[in-house]
């Protein structure tokens, strides 16, 4: 189990390029309360800013919409929650692993952004509940390095 801040931080930001910005600096901020290590909080911010993009670019497809993002941190890690009204789109199924050894050329467009994001954080959930997509991504603050400096 993470120990995790009782008081969540919370950023609600219209669905715009514009504003990805924001919410890395939201997510940053929170990784440094935990005090992630660099590769810690680059994997809990690439997997945060990839599924925030997909909403904007996908969800709403440049239309009005909003994305709450909502943190917590603490000395185990950091838990960051997605929510959104775009439709219903659950990143799980929507992650396709790369082919190994398929040429660039040859390989489908789209899921591997996705695919990064999803392995890049240590537990992930989804669910719709009321409209929203409400993604749930966890970093764990130790041990939890995928590229451990080599002796």
């Amino acid at each position: 189990m993470v120990e995790l801040a009782r008081t969540p931080a919370a950023l609600e930001v219209p669905a715009t390029v514009g504003a990805l910005g924001d919410i890395a600096a939201f997510v940053l901020r929170l990784a440094e309360g935990a005090a992630l290590d660099k590769g810690a909080a680059y994997r809990i911010r690439l997997a945060v800013d990839e599924l925030a993009t997909n909403i904007v670019m996908h969800g709403y497809r440049g239309g009005d919409g909003r994305i709450t993002v909502r943190g917590r941190s603490g000395p185990g890690g950091v838990r960051i929650t997605i929510e959104d009204t775009a439709p219903a789109f659950d990143p799980v199924e929507g992650c396709l692993p790369p082919v190994p050894g398929l040429p660039p050329e040859r390989r489908r467009v789209g899921g591997l952004g996705i695919h990064l994001a999803l392995t890049s954080v240590d537990e992930f959930s989804y669910t719709r509940r009321d409209g929203r997509n409400i993604s749930t991504l966890t970093v764990k603050a130790e041990g939890t390095d995928p590229c451990p400096p080599r002796p």
